[in-house]
């Protein structure tokens, strides 16, 4: 009953993390005892020793829409905010169709992506096998900074048989998952990145061409300045899109402007 649970006389909201954004929005919402807000950020568990935010955290899968709807019922959450990685999709996915389903409102976090300015040599492409493609014709050391579960197109059975001549430098914050491509540096490293830092990579490992995702923000921009600076061509993995309908945010202030305005307490 709810007097034997007094973490219910306050409203529940689930935060989707795993970035800058959703640590900043926990620690709002649990700094702020104005607020009432019991605050949960659910971590998927793919980065070893992640930044844990403010508040409960959970980690692990839901067992996909069916599960995540399951726990918003039995955790009576009052509001949903999906501020996963912009290229996060199948949790994204499945938020929408869980929240959907349990009736609970769901705002997207997104910081902005990137934009092109003067002096920028962006080669914009749809998807990793895209960039992969692309590669042989635009350099021969590659700084690739995708994430260490996605060196798929790079080094799979159907990768393309230039890719084996060219020397790549994959930096994650843990170590990648294999195969590796066959000329391979690793470098472990975690954001924010300084702009000198950078070009002294750029510079130390001769790299002639940088292949990122769009994840937006400030602490992986230097890389884009530095590869301006340099004259570097940058292959660019585009956003996918957002689910549909659904309201988004820019930034943190947004989030808790729509979460005073949508997540009321339990009855």
């Amino acid at each position: 009953m709810r007097e034997d649970r007094p973490e219910l006389t306050r409203r529940h909201v689930l935060i989707l993390g795993g970035t800058t954004e959703a640590r900043m929005l926990a620690a709002a919402l649990a700094a702020d005892p104005a607020a009432a807000v019991r605050v949960t950020t659910s971590l998927a568990g793919r980065v070893e020793q992640p930044r844990l935010p403010d508040g409960e955290v959970r980690t692990g899968g839901f067992g996909g829409a069916l599960g995540l709807a399951a726990w918003l019922r039995a955790e009576e959450v009052a509001a949903v905010v999906d501020a996963t990685h912009p290229f996060a999709t199948g949790i994204s996915a499945n938020a929408a169709q869980a929240a959907a389903d349990a009736g609970v409102p769901l705002l997207v976090l997104r910081r902005p992506g990137w934009r092109r300015v003067a002096g920028d040599r962006w080669h914009p492409v749809a998807s990793l096998s895209e960039a992969a493609a692309l590669l042989p014709e635009l350099g021969c050391r590659v700084l690739l900074t995708t994430g260490r579960k996605d060196l798929g197109p790079f080094t799979g059975p159907d990768r393309l048989p230039a890719l084996d001549r060219l020397r790549f430098l994959v930096r994650s914050v843990d170590p990648p998952d294999a195969p590796l491509p066959r000329h391979v540096d690793i470098l472990l490293d975690r954001g924010p990145f300084t702009l000198d830092a950078e070009l002294a990579l750029l510079r130390r490992h001769r790299i002639d061409v940088l292949v990122t995702k769009d994840s937006g923000g400030a602490a992986t921009a230097p890389k884009l300045t530095a590869a301006r600076q340099l004259g570097l061509p940058v292959v660019v993995v585009t956003r996918p899109p957002a689910p549909p309908g659904v309201p988004r945010a820019a930034d943190v202030p947004q989030a808790l402007a729509w979460l005073a305005a949508t997540a009321t307490p339990p009855s």
